[in-house]
């Protein structure tokens, strides 16, 4: 028996959504850095600890791409974040062009420009969540249904440029990509959604817009090395990520509030002075998933004592390192006057989420609306018996019953 086949195997066993699995704050005790099996039974560094996850973002010698791509270890058999992606020998500088195509379609300006919108869009969903609890009075209503989903995907399509009619196919897709122990259906719905990405392209590509999806197809002319692969890949990532985050911080920052009527009672009271804080505590404290992202070394590095050799994964565990409490005074408090509050759900370093800012205007515009309009909003069950998504790489609940 190796070392490997006796490291603990993610994921670990959680209470409910709104807790991280105790597991962390073992290892963490234990070291900042230690070995574990990924879901696929591979062996992994995990980082636990606030420092050395930070560290590790921003070192350049770790990376998602893998010098020997079929000897890497798995995190699991999903689509996404489950294995090396790119080129090992042109990462730094594939990775620096996509970022420079990209600054300008998340430009200051253009998030303004949406974030007026965003409001527009938030109101349309609360009066649908109004018009759902006026059809069946006193029965519980899903704010997942009519809020925390069709809300990051009304925002993400506007931006991308992608037509909201086609919303539950790419959703289903989507939902098939995040999936683990599904086989190789995952890798099937990726190429089946890159080449929706594709399709949407061509159509941009002759009669393009002001979105991002056209910006895209105009860069290629500037330059020939973003081959539409690169392109399609880029989209599909895009639009995946835009929605699928953004609904799993809704739906939990609802819970946040929620199942602590106090909480709930202490932000209505001043949602405008609270609305900020408390959304970066929920960025903060809400862990959708369980698995951390992943990097591979790209040299031997020495890192919280240990040495990790090249090609060995790591998985580095915001939300664990956002409960450290060498960073985080009572981490496991819910404090919006927390300050400063540098957590890392956005990542950190070159890595750092790009649509960061996007992500925050969405969220403040939806809890100020949220309760604001409902006040008395609470739970329909307790968040125990909340159906969670334990099979997908990105988490999450599947429904937020509600009542008010």
């Amino acid at each position: 028996m190796t070392t490997t086949d006796l490291a603990p195997q993610l994921p670990f066993d959680r209470p409910n959504v709104l807790e991280i699995a105790p597991m962390y704050g073992v290892l963490r005790r234990e070291a900042p850095i230690v070995r574990v099996r990924t879901p696929a039974g591979d062996p992994a560094w995990l980082i636990t600890r606030y420092q050395e996850a930070r560290t590790l973002f921003s070192d350049p010698r770790f990376g998602r791409s893998h010098p020997a791509p079929e000897k890497a270890s798995m995190v699991s058999d999903a689509a996404v974040n489950s294995g090396p992606s790119g080129d090992y020998e042109s990462e730094q500088r594939s990775h620096t062009r996509l970022r420079k195509l990209l600054v300008p379609a998340f430009s200051a300006k253009r998030m303004r420009d949406l974030g007026h919108h965003v409001q527009e869009l938030v109101d349309d969903c609360l009066d649908a969540l109004q018009t759902a609890h006026d059809r069946a009075p006193g029965e519980p209503v899903d704010l997942h249904e009519h809020l925390s989903f069709p809300l990051p995907v009304l925002v993400i399509c506007e931006l991308l440029g992608v037509p909201f009619e086609d919303r539950e196919y790419f959703h289903g897709l989507s939902d098939r990509v995040g999936q683990m122990g599904a086989g190789n259906d995952a890798r099937v719905a990726m190429e089946e959604f890159k080449a929706y990405m594709g399709r949407l392209a061509e159509a941009k590509r002759a009669n393009p817009a002001p979105d991002v999806v056209s910006d895209l197809v105009l860069a290629q002319a500037d330059d020939p090395t973003f081959t539409d692969d690169d392109l399609t890949a880029l989209a599909a990532g895009l639009l995946f990520a835009g929605h699928e985050t953004t609904v799993n911080r809704i739906d939990l920052g609802v819970l946040w509030l929620l199942t602590d009527l106090d909480r709930r009672d202490n932000f209505v009271a001043d949602i405008d002075g609270q609305v900020r804080g408390t959304v970066e505590e929920i960025l903060r404290l809400s862990a959708p998933g369980g698995l951390g992202l992943l990097r591979y070394a790209h040299e031997d590095v020495e890192l919280g004592g240990q040495t990790i050799e090249k090609g060995e994964l790591v998985l580095v565990s915001s939300i664990a390192a956002n409960r450290d409490s060498s960073a985080f005074a009572e981490p496991e408090a819910f404090d919006p006057s927390r300050s400063p509050n540098t957590h890392l759900s956005f990542g950190h370093g070159a890595h750092f989420c790009i649509g960061a800012s996007l992500a925050r205007t969405e969220l403040k515009v939806v809890f100020s609306s949220l309760f604001a309009r409902f006040p008395g909003l609470r739970l329909a069950v307790p968040v125990e018996e909340l159906d969670v998504r334990a099979d997908r790489m990105t988490g999450g609940v599947t429904a937020v019953p509600v009542r008010w």
